[in-house]
């Protein structure tokens, strides 16, 4: 029986296709399980092909953090452009597309963090992932505090490190999606409120 012929994409939707079957093997079989040859295989690629778009398993590992956070930070953008101009709002609009995004990504996230701890370079780019969220939640809610922006940027630190954490109790099923943001939500509030 003839081989199928691999269907030839230009090489940014390739690109999204690998990284969307990356997704799937980081959902179904954890962190350990994503090669870039088993990715490979199960894109129905060669495993140059795979190399070509990522070098290496950290390179994948990398794009698809940057992938999930740029996406992320484009839902917030977006909702924070429609969110009525007080700190309620902005802080039930800024958890609830943070818990939206772990009702999306929750187990691959969970397992892409497992696995992008400990390299120098995946540190180095998740904590540059991490200053743009800090900076993006500190200009949302900067209008509605009177905090110096030393201070501001160091509560919004803390605010993402508690979103993290209470995303993964969710993820963990210890908390209802409402519950977790309505409680991030309070969290802001208190934390910046002038």
């Amino acid at each position: 029986m003839p081989k199928t012929a691999i269907r030839k994409l230009a090489k940014p939707e390739r690109r999204a296709q690998l990284l969307e079957t990356s997704k799937e093997i980081l959902r179904e079989c954890g962190g350990d399980a994503l090669t870039l040859g088993h990715l490979a295989e199960r894109a129905g690629v060669s495993k140059p092909i795979a190399y070509e778009h990522f070098g290496t398993r950290e390179g994948l590992l990398i794009a698809l953090s940057r992938e999930i956070e740029t996406r992320h930070a484009d839902k917030l953008k977006r909702a924070l452009g429609n969110a009525p101009n007080d700190l309620s709002s902005v802080a039930g609009t800024i958890s609830a597309v943070y818990i939206g995004c772990a009702v999306e990504n929750g187990l691959e996230w969970q397992a892409m963090a497992g696995a992008l701890r400990g390299n120098a370079e995946m540190d180095r780019v998740q904590q540059e992932l991490a200053d743009d969220y800090v900076a993006l939640i500190g200009g949302a809610v900067a209008p509605f505090s009177n905090l110096s922006k030393d201070d501001l940027r160091l509560r919004c630190a803390g605010l993402a490190g508690a979103a993290e954490t209470i995303a993964r109790e969710f993820v963990r099923g210890r908390a209802t999606e409402e519950n977790a943001a309505a409680t991030l939500a309070a969290l802001i509030v208190n934390g910046i409120g002038a």
